[in-house]
């Protein structure tokens, strides 16, 4: 029997950047290691400044030291088999991760920068930007099974996390996508995941670093 892979994700106290990360690794059965950076111990210097774009996370995997959490995800894939049965489907992986990301930004922006004045409009764009994971599912026998392909692969996790950070900012977000409201519950209910995401390192751990969400 193999050895555990030696994965340490070292970051901030919240969800924010890890969570897909962690899900996938709690899905798959992998143990990892957490060192959490409190906010004192990041201004204080010197761990900022040996990271390499003075970013976290940072990821080990043995002695791989990995930055740019979907750079992350996408390690992750490959090594575990989680990246499409194929070119095509990888290449298919991307794209909707690249979608993920550009909302996970304007999330973040809102969160971060606008969250009182922004809210009220951002929700009321939100199924508009949601809508193209819908159209994904659908295209993807019947959206009865992942964003694509018939496996899981590391955007599964990355969409998972999105969409359920933006229920808890707009509960109701998904009521107008039936499909994706149907693959939230779905993904949700892997015994693992839903283990993981029952669990009180999960539950007590805050969204965002600012107390919004």
């Amino acid at each position: 029997m193999s050895a555990v892979p030696p994965y340490t994700i070292v970051y901030f106290p919240v969800r924010g950047r890890c969570e897909a990360m962690r899900m996938l690794l709690a899905d798959q059965g992998q143990s990892w290691k957490e060192e959490v950076v409190t906010k004192e111990t990041w201004l204080q210097g010197p761990l900022k400044d040996s990271c390499l774009y003075g970013q976290l996370p940072k990821f080990q995997d043995g002695d791989l030291t990995l930055y740019q959490s979907n750079a992350i995800l996408r390690h992750l894939g490959r090594t575990l088999g989680l990246y499409g049965k194929d070119q095509r489907e990888a290449a298919l992986v991307d794209v909707v991760n690249d979608g993920v990301e550009d909302l996970r930004c304007k999330y973040i922006t809102l969160v971060y920068t606008n969250y009182e004045a922004g809210k009220k409009e951002y929700v009321k764009a939100l199924p508009g930007h949601l809508k193209p994971f819908e159209t994904l599912l659908s295209q993807n026998q019947g959206g009865q099974a992942f964003i694509m392909g018939d496996q899981i692969s590391f955007v599964d996790y990355n969409l998972l996390d999105l969409l359920l950070i933006h229920q808890v900012l707009a509960p109701g977000c998904l009521d107008s996508l039936p499909l994706l409201s149907a693959y939230v519950a779905r993904l949700s209910a892997r015994p693992k995941l839903k283990a993981f995401l029952a669990s009180p390192e999960h539950m007590n751990r805050p969204i965002n670093g600012n107390g919004k969400q």
